[in-house]
């Protein structure tokens, strides 16, 4: 999937994970009670940071298609051709599945 969104600096782009449609016991959610997704997949990386002290290039951590964890209310949401995004800082992102 290309993505014409270039992140800046240690600015990820994630695309959400759908949210649950049912209960581990069958019963549908309704949209209203839905809970806001925590997992998503990478599809755009910035190329990192500038050390403070150094000034050398710190490289990210994640790359394009990693699944990762985030949390609840991190990150900025985007629509980008029809399609919705977050954008959020490397140091948003707790794990990598």
């Amino acid at each position: 999937m290309a993505l014409n969104i270039k992140p800046s600096a240690d600015r990820v782009v994630i695309e959400a994970a759908p949210a649950e449609e049912k209960t581990a016991s069958g019963l549908y959610i309704p949209d209203t009670a839905k809970e806001k997704p925590q997992k998503g997949t990478v599809v755009a990386v910035g190329p990192g940071k500038y050390a403070e002290q150094t000034g050398n290039l710190i490289p990210m951590a994640y790359k394009v298609g990693d699944v990762v964890l985030y949390g609840k209310y991190a990150g900025t949401e985007i629509s980008h051709e029809g399609k919705e995004y977050l954008i959020m800082r490397e140091s948003d992102i707790f794990a990598t599945l």
